[in-house]
């Protein structure tokens, strides 16, 4: 576990050469968040390098926004990627909800910290910046982390069942009308 210098981390835009590590925290935090949820095989089969091309190609999609919170851990002399978030319009047919949060990760040893809350309000100021003012964000129902978004005011949307690994899952959707409350949280 690496120690922390800097509980106060600092939330960027991703740029190209962060693929590599929002891949790491990608697999990395799926393999400590989903342990037991989803199957062992599944998760050990998760590849650094396809995620990597995954985040490469959306980082370089201008209707994406990825995010990178960094922190400098002890006896690392440089900053390193800990935590992302990513976002923009909708991708469902539910028009209720202009944005959506496609995706928020954070290494294990970072997580409640602040971290998640630094990632989701600097999200939504960059949403509010396109003049998004509702998001929603699927996550799976037996996520051990859900009641985050519970705790920023998300309210039940709506459920379905998605696929992982050849099982079947509930996802639930939570939403915000209003992303006002999103932009001050601490």
């Amino acid at each position: 576990m690496l120690g922390l210098t800097n509980l106060d981390s600092d939330v960027r835009r991703a740029v190209a050469s962060d693929s590599a590590a929002i891949a790491r925290v990608h697999v990395d935090s799926w393999r400590t968040a989903y342990k037991g949820i989803i199957d062992e095989n599944y998760l050990a089969s998760l590849s650094y390098v396809d995620r990597e091309a995954m985040w490469s190609q959306a980082i370089g999609n201008a209707g994406n926004i990825v995010l990178v919170a960094e922190d400098t851990p002890i006896n690392v002399p440089a900053k390193t990627v800990v935590g992302f978030v990513s976002g923009g319009t909708n991708r469902a047919k539910d028009t209720s909800y202009a944005g959506e949060l496609y995706a928020i990760y954070i290494l294990e040893e970072y997580r409640g910290k602040g971290i998640g809350k630094k990632l989701v309000r600097s999200l939504v100021q960059r949403l509010a910046d396109l003049n998004i003012d509702s998001m929603l964000v699927w996550v799976l129902a037996k996520n051990p982390y859900r009641q985050f978004y519970e705790r920023l005011g998300g309210l039940f949307v709506s459920s379905q069942e998605i696929q992982i690994g050849g099982a079947n899952f509930e996802e639930i959707a939570y939403g915000w009308k209003d992303l006002n409350p999103l932009m001050n949280i601490q």
